[in-house]
């Protein structure tokens, strides 16, 4: 017997698709998820590559200021230790009558003591203002007359160490300066002011005898700048 067979369209055997069964709205709503978890996704990428960003510049800025602190910190070490063995060295000079260096490699030599009695200030003056000798204290300016000579005797320092004291100087406060032949003279100051570095108006051939405190100016600025703060004193007679 025949066995009649009946071919059956294929696409009748096949179910309707989910988006011919909801008229396409499946399909858009499964794209519409698919792109809101791409910008969900893309957001949080955003925000951690934001994060990262600000961790790194907070540990730079930590970093920062970290070695300006250690640097500050250094400095004043440097300072202090370096003060101690100005004075012993001045010591020594004023004993001997002559120049004693105060570390073997040094280039400058103590040529004074400078003291300020009201607010308990005091420093050993070096000789020539190079960059080593600013860095461990006071420099007399030898193109100026010498402490205790007629004229403007002119001693400068650094404003956030050894001169950070200048701040505090008012008129009519006495000023001591003691060479290293032992003799002390004493001034009395008259005036402080402001004025550019190449401006200041300070006559080292001035009548009579006289002694200027320079340092550089604001005392809180953290760069070099072209102002200098200038304490004036008399001899006393």
């Amino acid at each position: 017997m025949n066995t009649m067979s009946i071919e059956t369209p294929s696409s009748a055997l096949r179910a309707p698709s989910p988006a011919k069964r909801c008229g396409g709205r499946l399909t858009v709503s499964a794209f519409s998820r698919f792109f809101h978890r791409e910008k969900v996704a893309e957001g949080r990428m955003r925000d951690r590559k934001l994060r990262a960003l600000l961790n790194l510049l907070s540990i730079i800025c930590i970093i920062g200021a970290i070695t300006l602190l250690g640097k500050s910190c250094w400095i004043t070490l440097k300072a202090e230790v370096a003060q101690v063995l100005l004075h012993r060295a001045f010591t020594q000079s004023i004993a001997s009558g002559e120049s004693v260096k105060p570390w073997r490699w040094a280039d400058t030599w103590p040529v004074a003591e400078v003291r300020i009695p009201r607010i308990g200030a005091e420093a050993i003056v070096l000789n020539g203002a190079t960059s080593e000798a600013l860095a461990f204290g006071p420099t007399w300016l030898p193109d100026t007359p010498k402490p205790g000579e007629r004229g403007t005797t002119v001693i400068a320092a650094h404003r956030d160490t050894h001169f950070v004291f200048l701040k505090d100087v008012a008129v009519n406060d006495e000023i001591t300066l003691t060479s290293t032949d032992g003799l002390t003279f004493h001034y009395r100051v008259t005036n402080m002011r402001v004025a550019n570095w190449n401006t200041s108006r300070i006559d080292r051939y001035a009548k009579g005898h006289h002694l200027v405190l320079s340092t550089c100016y604001p005392f809180d600025a953290i760069t070099h700048g072209n102002q200098r703060y200038i304490v004036e004193a008399e001899m006393e007679k």
